[in-house]
């Protein structure tokens, strides 16, 4: 069985993963999808980004539900998720230039 904290943090992946997916469909910029590829669309991210974010809050309320008012360890493994991801991605997309208009000259980045 995985524990509350584990459902907790996977939630924490997926809302952080939403972030970047709505902030490109609100500025109307392109970015990896599952669903369209490397040059998804802004609606396409809105969608992606609303089913990160409704399936992150979703595992979390399952995870984090105990009829307490304050939250426990739970809170941690939720922020470790959207940590972990934010890392992640910024030093994946900082290695490997997929989403910004980056592009690396002579070992460096220049954007």
């Amino acid at each position: 069985m995985v524990s509350n904290r584990t459902i907790c943090f996977l939630g924490g992946l997926l809302v952080g993963n939403c972030g970047p997916h709505l902030a490109s469909a609100v500025t109307g910029r392109r970015h990896l999808t599952p669903l369209a590829g490397k040059d998804s669309s802004p609606a396409v991210n809105a969608v992606w980004g609303l089913l990160n974010l409704t399936g992150g809050l979703a595992l979390v309320g399952r995870g984090a539900r105990t009829g307490e008012t304050r939250w426990d360890r739970r809170l941690v493994a939720f922020n470790a998720g959207v940590a972990t991801f934010a890392v992640w991605m910024a030093g994946t997309e900082a290695a490997i230039p997929i989403n910004s208009g980056a592009r690396q000259t002579n070992g460096a980045i220049a954007i």
